[in-house]
């Protein structure tokens, strides 16, 4: 099944590689077949352990074949076409996250191979995901999001295959990475909008601890301190008590739709009785109630980028930009 020569050009692991692609093209090799071990190939082929190692990491890599613990190696896919393998992992799907991924695809090269996976904010789940996954992709793309002590899991990876996205924590600093400031984005965009905000009696921001950036909460009241406006920091909207002369600020979309309905119950009208700044745009968020002011960066920028970083296997450090859009919230 496998034929190895010297002096032919071609590096020998990539021999090893081409032979077992032509044995599943071939049919001689299917999925679920055993192929040759390590030490088999290195004995038979007089090659170095080292060697065979690295054609088998790379087929495993582009998930053509699967090791199992005390068996050896199997064919998982007959799909010789794969190039590169890359493991996603997001906090949770939603709108923009949807239109990050899909610039993402959009912009890779041919023959790449995504799968996505979700922690949800729990750091059982994240540290899972990781350990399960070791050495079966080539590429691997983390959003740590607010989680602590993503370091000790994720250092179990190769260093110069992990990038990070969307939040770049302290520890995180040696790994490439596409991620918002998202300090500066809050303070700097609420800044630009005073002249309107000056006009409300009081700011209050709708803050989740356990699912949105500290720097967020930072930027907020350093604005507010920095112009001494009266504010108010709370978990959720769901009993709280709406007054006319308020500016809510709000990271999340379910709070949002809360604020509405209740806005719509006390029958007051948005933008003038009630402000609301909403954190990342949305086509919806351009239309419904003649539009909603929103803090945004721009996810489809953060995919197409992040594609060329791994096409290119840049290792830099990039702040994704964003914006403020004012609507008739504001």
């Amino acid at each position: 099944m496998m034929e190895i020569k010297s002096k032919i050009g071609i590096p020998k692991y990539r021999q090893i590689i081409t032979s077992i692609e032509e044995a599943i093209v071939s049919g001689v090799l299917q999925k679920g077949d055993q192929i040759p071990s390590i030490n088999e190939v290195k004995k038979e082929h007089k090659l170095s352990r080292d060697t065979v190692l690295m054609a088998f990491n790379d087929l495993k890599n582009r998930g053509i074949i699967q090791s199992v613990v005390g068996k050896g190696y199997y064919v998982a896919s007959e799909n010789i076409t794969v190039a590169q393998k890359i493991f996603l992992l997001f906090d949770e799907l939603n709108a923009f996250k949807e239109d990050l991924y899909n610039s993402f695809l959009e912009n890779l090269g041919g023959n790449s191979q995504v799968d996505i996976f979700f922690h949800h904010f729990n750091k059982s789940i994240f540290s899972k995901l990781i350990h399960d996954n070791i050495g079966n992709y080539n590429y691997y793309v983390i959003m740590p999001a607010n989680l602590e002590d993503t370091l000790y899991d994720i250092k179990n990876l190769p260093a110069d295959r992990v990038y990070i996205l969307d939040q770049m924590h302290d520890d995180l600093s040696q790994y490439p990475s596409i991620y918002q400031n998202f300090n500066e984005a809050i303070f700097g965009n609420l800044t630009k909008a005073l002249d309107r905000i000056e006009k409300y009696d009081k700011l209050i921001l709708v803050f989740d601890k356990k699912k949105q950036p500290k720097g967020m909460l930072d930027g907020f009241l350093k604005f507010c301190g920095e112009y001494g406006l009266k504010y108010e920091v709370v978990d959720e909207l769901k009993y709280q008590v709406l007054n006319k002369g308020e500016l809510h600020i709000m990271p999340d979309d379910k709070s949002l739709l809360t604020l509405i309905k209740k806005v719509k119950g006390l029958q007051f009208e948005l933008g003038k009785d009630i402000g609301v700044i909403s954190y990342n745009d949305t086509l919806l968020k351009e239309i419904v109630e003649g539009g909603i002011t929103t803090i945004s960066t721009d996810f489809n920028a953060m995919g197409k980028r992040l594609a060329k970083m791994i096409m290119n296997k840049e290792q830099v450090q990039i702040e994704n930009p964003n914006n403020l859009i004012i609507r008739n919230s504001l």
